[in-house]
């Protein structure tokens, strides 16, 4: 333990911070852009689902670094986890809203932040793991999500704002769903080899649920709004940055 106390856990805990914060830049270009036409709308749910489909597919091939089998099942208790989480909001749809938004947004923002929020558990794992290795990787892992947790941003403020979200309260559940990163950090950096051996479930998990939610909500909502042509390109373009991206930070 005294080599994994190296780096104070008070440490570990402010970096960690940086990177839920830095979710929140997402929403920047939302302060310059007020007016959204029905197309845009569609094309805005396009490019949050190719973010979100090659985030997930990010989490799954790193969650095969450690296990593949803990990934796959993580994969599948994660749709599960989903697939009744959405059963269970329907069937209380009736019995929440959220001010000037529909019931059937509000269950989609709430299924979205939801999502994101529970695969930021896994990424401030990965920020306690890392630094057990030393404060160099600590800080290269913590810069790369911090700079990964940007698109991320703009994905649920893409799935927001549309529905009638402010741009500063887009930005603000753009942070909140990144605040499990700083909780978590500190116990997996604490608690570094029973983390790491169930690091691969957690991104299954992550990765399993982001899918569900790509091809169940965002893609439906897109092709309402915009012709399937358009949706399938600005996917498929938002996927390739998306890697591109990931790549570089990597």
């Amino acid at each position: 333990m005294s080599e994994l106390l190296q780096q104070p856990a008070t440490d570990v805990f402010l970096y960690a911070l940086i990177t839920a914060v830095a979710t929140g830049l997402g929403a920047i270009p939302f302060f310059f852009f007020k007016k959204l036409t029905r197309s845009w709308l569609g094309i805005s749910n396009a490019i949050a689902s190719g973010l979100m489909l090659a985030a997930s597919f990010g989490l799954i091939y790193e969650g095969l670094n450690y296990d593949l089998w803990f990934t796959f099942y993580g994969i599948l208790i994660g749709l599960a986890f989903i697939v009744i989480s959405q059963k269970i909001l329907n069937g209380y749809e009736d019995q929440f809203g959220i001010k000037n938004i529909s019931q059937a947004d509000s269950t989609k923002m709430l299924l979205i932040v939801g999502i994101m929020t529970l695969h930021s558990f896994t990424e401030g794992v990965s920020v306690g793991v890392s630094f057990s290795g030393g404060l160099d990787l600590g800080l290269f892992i913590t810069t790369a999500i911090a700079v990964h947790n940007i698109p991320e941003g703009l994905a649920i403020c893409l799935v927001l704002i549309p529905r009638s979200t402010t741009p500063l309260k887009a930005m603000w559940w753009s942070i909140f769903s990144s605040l499990p990163q700083p909780l978590m950090a500190v116990p997996a950096f604490l608690f570094v080899e029973i983390f790491r051996t169930y690091l691969p479930m957690g991104l299954g998990f992550a990765g399993g649920a982001m899918i569900w939610m790509v091809f169940a909500e965002l893609i439906p909502d897109a092709l309402e709004d915009t012709d399937s042509s358009t949706v399938a390109t600005t996917i498929t373009i938002s996927v390739a940055l998306m890697i591109v991206f990931q790549v570089l930070i990597g």
